[in-house]
């Protein structure tokens, strides 16, 4: 890892079901961060389900754009996350969450950090 750590091992980077390999979440990401990415992630699948019944291929893509964004600031995709800084690795699922924040906004009744107001 770039940070001068020692490198993860396979089972700290990799998740394997049925065979298949699938890369982790960035363990280096604050809990709060990982959550408001977990929170797009999941109402972005939803946005893809219900553009596919609708047979909307616009809603489609943009909801799939959205999913590309989670996952990508969560490290699940795009640069392997062991092989950058920290810093670096936070400064995108930031931007991450602010782009998805500007696409698809938190329903009113949630805070920032995605927890339902009572």
């Amino acid at each position: 890892m770039a940070s001068g750590d020692p490198s993860p091992s396979d089972d700290e980077r990799w998740l394997v079901i049925d065979g298949r390999r699938w890369r982790r979440t960035d363990p280096a990401l604050p809990d709060d961060l990982a959550a408001r990415l977990r929170s797009h992630l999941g109402r972005a699948r939803s946005a893809v389900r219900t553009g596919k019944r609708a047979g909307d291929d616009a809603a489609v893509a943009s909801a799939r754009r959205r999913v590309g964004l989670a996952k990508t600031g969560l490290g699940e995709r795009g640069p392997r996350w062991w092989d950058e800084e920290v810093d670096v690795r936070i400064g995108r699922a930031t931007d991450a969450v602010a782009e998805l924040d500007g696409l698809a906004p938190p329903a009113s009744g949630a805070d920032a950090g995605g927890e339902v107001n009572p």
